[in-house]
């Protein structure tokens, strides 16, 4: 087994409030058996680089690159909308990929144009779109260690209903009055491991619908296991549910919990949605090597 480097470059870059590692891995830098255990490790926040996520880019026979997505547990993730934008930028500031680009991934090819910090994605079309679920969420178990827990709804159980859709991974669109005084953790907690998602559950969206071009978005992130800043796959199940359920229309402004502003546009066609962007910032925030110590560490 090839040995791991003493130090990996990287870059940092934050889309709307989502945050990630990317590393040029065309050159094998690290090895793939190793990327989730390695993934885990520079992702998490105080001890090492930290990061919502993290991308490798390798080689590909028919796009400008192919991008492998890991949330900070070190599972691998079919897609992730703001991670591609960054990645696109990366891309673009390596001179990896021209300003207008085309990248495969498990969820298939993503193009993408790179305007300085504002890089557009066109994704895959949605698939898997489930109108007016009900799911019996039973009592959320507090500990008294769990500062999170706390957070969650009342000792008892109770039923909700929202709406199912897959924009590259699956995502739970649960429409609210206030986002601010949604129950993102403890609700979203039980809603993504739900029986209903089994087995590899789901993301929860928490939706505000403030006119016909605006929403609001707070989002329980699958992987991550809390809530994030901003979600782009989660940005673009709640502008495609909001059109079908509320009547939104196209272009449309998203604002997650960061305040970075994301645009949504798409095309609905019966029961399908097509030609969909999503658009916003794509900071590069800095740039160097991990040493060894970023991921050879081990909490006592």
């Amino acid at each position: 087994m090839k040995k791991a480097p003493k130090k990996i470059p990287f870059m940092k870059l934050s889309g709307a409030g989502n945050d990630f590692i990317v590393v040029d891995n065309r050159t094998r830098v690290m090895d793939p058996r190793k990327m989730p255990a390695f993934v885990a490790s520079v992702c998490t926040r105080h001890l090492s680089v930290g990061a919502d996520g993290l991308v490798f880019i390798e080689k590909s026979p028919k796009a400008h690159f192919r991008w492998r997505f890991y949330n900070n547990d070190g599972g691998e993730a079919e897609f992730c909308g703001n991670g591609a934008r960054c990645v696109a930028r990366f891309a673009y500031l390596k001179r990896i990929a021209p300003k207008k680009m085309r990248f495969e991934g498990a969820a298939g090819v993503v193009e993408a144009t790179v305007d300085g910090e504002r890089v557009t994605v066109r994704v895959p079309d949605p698939t898997g779109l489930r109108l007016n679920m009900r799911l019996d969420v039973p009592p959320n178990r507090r500990r008294k260690t769990d500062a999170a827990a706390l957070s969650g709804p009342a000792q008892i159980g109770m039923t909700v209903e929202g709406h199912a859709i897959n924009t590259g991974v699956p995502h739970f669109v649960y429409f609210v009055e206030h986002t601010s005084t949604a129950e993102v953790i403890g609700l979203g907690r039980q809603i993504r491991r739900h029986p209903a998602f089994k087995p590899a559950g789901t993301n929860v969206d928490f939706i505000e619908v403030v006119d016909r071009r605006t929403i609001r978005v707070r989002t329980y992130e699958r992987g991550v296991e809390d809530e994030t800043l901003a979600c782009g796959s989660g940005a673009i199940a709640a502008a495609l549910i909001a059109a079908v359920v509320h009547k939104v229309e196209s272009p449309l402004t998203v604002l997650p919990l960061s305040r970075s502003p994301l645009a949504v546009s798409f095309r609905v066609d019966g029961p399908r949605f097509t030609n969909i962007t999503l658009t916003g910032e794509a900071r590069a925030v800095y740039e160097g090597f991990m040493h060894s110590n970023a991921w050879e560490y081990k909490l006592r």
